[in-house]
Order: C-alpha cells, then structure tokens, then sequence
C-alpha cells in the first residue's frame, strides 16, 4: 500500500470525541486499513482480551443517532442495524496488529500521528485560552481606572477659570 493511499483520507473529520475520548469508528478504520468493516470486527471479536475499554467500545444507539446525524461521511450508517464500535488510539493500532498486514501496519502510523497532532491542536488552544482569561483579568481591572481617569479630565476641564483683575487703577464707586 502506497503512503498516498493513506494521505487520501481526511482523518481529522473521522476522528471524534465520544465519552471524553477521541476515537474513530470501525466503519473508518476499516475503510483506512484496506478491509471490510465485517473483516476488522471478527479479528475484534476474535482478539477480545487486547480490546479493553479504554481501547475500544460500542456506542449506544443514540451516540450512534448523534454521530450519523453530525458526520455527513457516515450517512450510510444511518439505517444499519449494527451498532459501531469505536476505537481510541490504543485501540487503532491493536487494530492493526490483529489485522496484521502491511497496509495496516502503515495506516496505523498514520492514525498515530493524526492523533498526536489532534493532541498537540487540543494543548495549543487550551493554551490560547488560558492566556486570554489571564489578559481578560489584567485588563478587566484597568476599565474602572481609566473610566476614572477619564472623569477627572473632564473634572478639570469643567472648572472655570479664576476670574481676572482688571488692569489698571480703579476708582472705587
């Protein structure tokens, strides 16, 4: 199997975030790994003991419901009686090693890697936001001092000016 083949798939739609884990459903491992979906759940079913939960679990019908309804590339899932299973990292590259063929072997690395990088987008954006609340803190507290500031130019500029001597003698009247 050539890399190019692997690169085709968009992986960052397929890879989803179910129960606080990113995971991506049989049907698009399958599809990754060059087999049928029936052919990846028998090897599944077959290896069960290296499939702990934290590997790999099937969703209820109404994550399966969610699922097809926000992702438009599992629209054929829609009115399939079995219900998907998804695989976290872990999972995907036990995947590979059951299946136990070059092609999966290569696209396992590359799910690897589109995780990774998942993880990597997920860190850099928490970051980001962490950052901005610190500066929505800093300058939440300058909005009063400089309303205040503010104020008291306005302050100044209203004073009148001190009255002015005329110049010169004056008689008293």
């Amino acid at each position: 199997m050539s890399g190019a083949v692997v690169k085709a798939l968009p992986l960052g739609g397929r890879i989803l975030t179910l129960r606080g884990h990113r995971v991506i459903l049989d049907a698009d491992l399958a599809e990754l790994y060059g087999v049928t979906t029936k052919r990846l759940n028998e090897q599944v079913k077959r290896n069960a003991d290296r499939f702990p939960s934290d590997f790999m679990f099937r969703l209820t019908a109404r994550e399966k419901a969610e699922v097809v309804a926000n992702c438009d590339h599992l629209q054929r899932l829609k009115f399939s009686p079995t219900i998907p299973c998804a695989f976290t990292e872990h999972g995907a590259v036990m995947a590979a090693s059951v299946l136990n063929s070059p092609e999966a072997v290569e696209a396992s690395v590359f799910v690897v890697r589109a995780f990774i990088a998942m993880r990597d987008a997920l860190a850099s954006t928490q970051t980001l936001a962490r950052k901005l609340l610190e500066l929505e803190r800093k300058v939440g507290g300058h909005d009063e001092t400089i309303t205040a500031l503010v104020s008291a130019i306005r302050q100044l500029m209203e004073t009148p000016a001190p009255k002015k001597r005329k110049i010169g003698f004056g008689g008293s009247e």
